[in-house]
This record gives C-alpha cells, structure tokens and sequence, in this order.
C-alpha cells in the first residue's frame, strides 16, 4: 500500500511561483512513475506533468516553459516547481503514483489528496 502526502499550495500572485512536494510511503511496492495531474473548477482532471523512476519526463502543452518535475534520490518525493503562475492554473492539484505491487506484480495508481493552488491578485 502506498500513501501519499502532499503540500505547497496556496494563494499567489499572478507571475510568481509555488512549488508542490509529494511524498510517497509504505513498503512491499515499486514505484514506476510519478506526477501531478490538476482539476479546476467544472473541468476535467488533467495531466500536468509525469516523471519516471528513469527520470523521463512528460509536460503538458501549458507547463512546458515554466514547470518542472523532479524527484529526489530515493525516487520516493516528487517536485513541481511552477514559476510564471497563471489565473488558468488555478486548480486542485494531485499526486499521481504508479507504482508495482512486488508480490503480486500487479501496477496501481494511487492518488493524493489533493492541495488547492490559487493564483490572483
């Protein structure tokens, strides 16, 4: 089973920036990829962007340029940094995991919480 902890958001300016961490705990799991996906209000959730456990990326059209996924050592905490904030990235955004059960080597996708992000002025 893994569990999902998120944090960063918060209420910012247009123009500036916010960095979202997600940390993923448990045991008796690999993880193949992470990445946050974001919901606004009345839409659809959406892929922002994805990382793999070989450190491959993958941005949605509008991160690209000014959002970057990253992961730490243990490929366990995931990263996305968001400068040149937009009012159209306002959204509640979470974490994504997909991750191999070892024993029985099904993959799952596990999903955080969710943490807002605002930007207004």
């Amino acid at each position: 089973q893994v569990q999902l902890v998120e944090s960063g958001g918060g209420l910012v300016q247009p123009g500036g920036s916010l960095r979202l961490s997600c940390a993923a705990s448990g045991s008796g799991f690999s993880i193949n990829s992470m990445g946050w996906y974001r919901q606004a209000p009345g839409k659809q959730r959406e892929l922002v962007a994805t990382i793999s456990s070989g450190g491959s990326t993958n941005y949605a059209d509008s991160a690209k340029g000014r959002f970057t996924i990253s992961s730490n050592g243990a490929k366990n905490t995931v990263y996305l940094q968001m400068n040149s904030l937009k009012p159209e990235d306002t959204a509640v955004y979470y974490c994504n995991v997909r991750a191999q059960v070892l024993t029985t080597k099904l993959m799952l996708l596990y999903w955080g919480q969710g943490t807002q992000v605002t930007v207004s002025s």
